[in-house]
């Protein structure tokens, strides 16, 4: 593989990834100088933030994206949302199944093609993603906090930049 030109701390040089007692003796190895490493890791603690934060919301926040997109986006199809959501059609077809189910979307045979259904939120999904935006925008204020005002758009760019450079297409 080729060496890329970014110079790497060297191991021993190293940063826990996370704060506390339970890492205080881990050796966590090229791991802690790893980008996607920590990715996940600020994923995962961000995903766990957002879940107390919306904890007196009666939906998963891992939906917020998925309503979001279909509010924003009235009677998009299955297939853009799957590409514009980051998920395959087999992981977001159970998620509008639920959604669909406990009355938040509609989802309808699209008139231009019968294989395809275009979705809408429902009066009561609009509600839903009302709740849940209040509970993300303190979230991102939070996070906001963490990042800097300086910083963010800087980093939004970086995380959409990898997103574009290995997301890839299905």
């Amino acid at each position: 593989m080729k060496q890329d030109k970014i110079s790497r701390t060297a191991e021993n040089e190293s940063v826990p990834p996370r704060k506390g007692a339970a890492n205080e003796n881990v050796d966590f190895g090229p791991l802690a100088n790893w980008v996607g490493f920590h990715l996940r890791l600020a994923q995962t603690a961000s995903f766990q933030a957002f879940s107390q934060e919306s904890r007196g919301v009666d939906l998963s926040p891992g939906r917020f994206a998925t309503l979001m997109l279909i509010g924003r986006n009235p009677g998009i199809s299955q297939t853009a949302l799957a590409s514009a959501n980051g998920r395959d059609k087999s992981t977001l077809t159970p998620i509008l199944e639920n959604l669909e189910r406990r009355g938040f979307i509609v989802r309808e045979k699209m008139k231009t093609d019968r294989r395809s259904y275009q979705l809408s939120l429902t009066d009561a999904g609009k509600k839903m993603l009302d709740q849940l935006t209040v509970c993300a925008k303190r979230h991102d204020d939070n996070l906001d906090h963490i990042i800097g005002a300086k910083d963010r758009a800087k980093f939004l760019k970086i995380l959409q930049k990898i997103s574009a450079e290995i997301g890839g297409e299905e």
